[in-house]
């Protein structure tokens, strides 16, 4: 019974800290139409730009390690 309580929590623990994909930006090679998606959308379409936050492509993703709460030293 522990075992199954344990296996329990460390999945849940697992699935909070799980962050939802990223969207791009596409484009259409037959007639260059944009498109907002977090997958390809088939083989006739480019990734343009990304990764984004939003569905519209609006908010660029913030890259690199989050520096809240951390201590920086100073002068480098």
């Amino acid at each position: 019974m522990r075992r199954l309580l344990l296996s329990c929590l460390c999945i849940f623990a697992l699935a909070a800290q799980a962050a939802p994909m990223p969207f791009y930006l596409w484009q259409s090679r037959l007639n260059g139409h944009l498109a907002c998606s977090q997958t390809s959308l088939g083989d006739g379409w480019v990734r343009l730009s990304g990764p984004y936050s939003d569905a519209g492509c609006h908010q660029p993703l913030k890259s690199g390690p989050s520096t809240k709460g951390l201590a920086v030293p100073k002068g480098l």
